[in-house]
């Protein structure tokens, strides 16, 4: 019998990010997951916005983001036109890039066990994992971050519940120009022109390199223009969106063409004594909604910023103790927020209705207006910056 204070199970971005972190705070945890180098896998491709802020909490930000490639400026259009470029501070990384170079940061004195466990009984006062090769755990506490796997939260009496089956489905695949080195953006947004392609947007972002593409659509499971696409996804973009062309220039896909579809889930009788969890394995979100990894960084810094240590200087880990994460007023606020982006951005990409289809017209007047903008203020400053004679630069300003 192995004792430890945490038990992790699933060694993806949660589990791994939790792993390095409690270890690095000094408290004994061992992570659990058959995996030795996490494989590839269509999920999170860039950190962004909020999950910067949310990364640095967790610790482990500067080794992360050296990692991770930087746009630096994102261009968006829609119809076939550029409406503006602005600053972006996107960080484009495979996800299981980003989940080993968070496995790269987990200290020696925390176990890692590459195997799968195939029981679980939980109390109030410690819990036991048996594992596939015979050993046993004894832990005070369980978090599960095992993802969509539902083998032991059916043995927990947890019931996962969908609530929006094939909510939508992320295609992920590279894309170079024909005849020429680059592509003349750094990172580009393309809004949809019509809500019959049943499509959130296309981005394309640097990772190394390679400038790869995420594409949102909105499709059943079983609808056959998904392996349509698979097969002849150069076709299919050009019959989406007409008019790409103008910005890609001649183009093609190199390498596998992935996709995945999401449905939205929750869990019932998920509060249980020394269980506790995280990210995708308490509910899920939509990838189009750029939410998935703000709800597990989110989790997981709350958990090993503050709960667990918590939790873990007094005795026992009943159900009193774990009800206080799940009902912190910082983590419904994510959840509540993820689900809401969900439901925003599918109604905005396929309702014809009057309102939001006025909706997706004053978000392009926006962008329009914010594009003018900001080609005005650039103009602006070059002269500014120029000497009404010569039209070279002034030297020695301070911008």
């Amino acid at each position: 019998m192995r004792y430890t204070d945490v038990a992790i199970v699933g060694g993806g971005l949660a589990g791994s990010t939790a792993a390095a972190m409690l270890g690095r705070a000094g408290i004994a945890a061992v992570l659990i997951d058959p995996r030795e180098t996490y494989p590839p896998e269509l999920r999170c491709e860039k950190l962004g916005g909020n999950q910067l802020t949310l990364l640095q909490k967790t610790g482990l930000a500067e080794p992360t983001l050296r990692a991770t490639t930087l746009d630096g400026e994102v261009w968006e259009a829609r119809f076939g036109y550029v409406v503006t470029k602005k600053p972006s501070d996107q960080h484009g990384i495979m996800y299981d890039t980003l989940v080993n170079t968070m496995r790269a940061q987990i200290p020696r004195d925390v176990a890692s066990i590459h195997g799968k466990v195939v029981a679980i009984s939980n109390s109030a006062e410690r819990q036991k994992l048996v594992l596939s090769n015979g050993e046993e755990i004894s832990a005070r506490l369980v978090m599960l971050a095992s993802g969509l796997n539902l083998g032991l939260r059916h043995l927990l009496g947890i019931q996962r519940r969908i609530i929006s089956p094939c909510h939508s489905v992320t295609f992920g695949f590279d894309v170079e120009p024909v005849g020429r080195p680059a592509f003349e953006f750094p990172a580009l947004t393309y809004w949809p022109g019509r809500t019959s392609s049943r499509m959130a947007y296309l981005t394309l972002f640097p990772i190394a390199d390679v400038m790869r593409a995420n594409l949102m659509v909105y499709r059943d499971a079983d609808d056959p223009w998904l392996q349509a696409f698979r097969a002849a996804p150069e076709q299919a973009m050009r019959e989406m969106m007409p008019r790409l062309d103008r910005l890609l220039g001649e183009f093609r896909v190199s390498g596998p063409v992935k996709f995945r579809p999401v449905d939205l889930s929750v869990n019932d009788n998920y509060l249980q004594p020394g269980v506790v969890l995280a990210g995708d394995a308490f509910s899920t979100s939509c990838p189009a909604a750029g939410t998935g990894a703000t709800k597990v960084l989110n989790d997981v810094q709350l958990l090993c910023n503050t709960y667990i240590p918590r939790w873990l200087a007094s005795e026992g880990m009943d159900a009193g103790k774990i009800v206080e994460f799940y009902q912190d007023p910082e983590k419904m606020a994510c959840e509540q927020d993820c689900l809401a982006k969900a439901y925003h951005l599918r109604a905005l990409s396929t309702d014809n209705g009057l309102s939001w289809r006025a909706q997706r017209w004053a978000r392009f007047v926006v962008r329009l207006s914010d594009g003018i903008s900001r080609s005005i203020r650039k103009l602006l400053s070059v002269g500014t910056n120029t000497h009404p004679s010569s039209g070279y630069p002034k030297q020695g300003r301070i911008a």
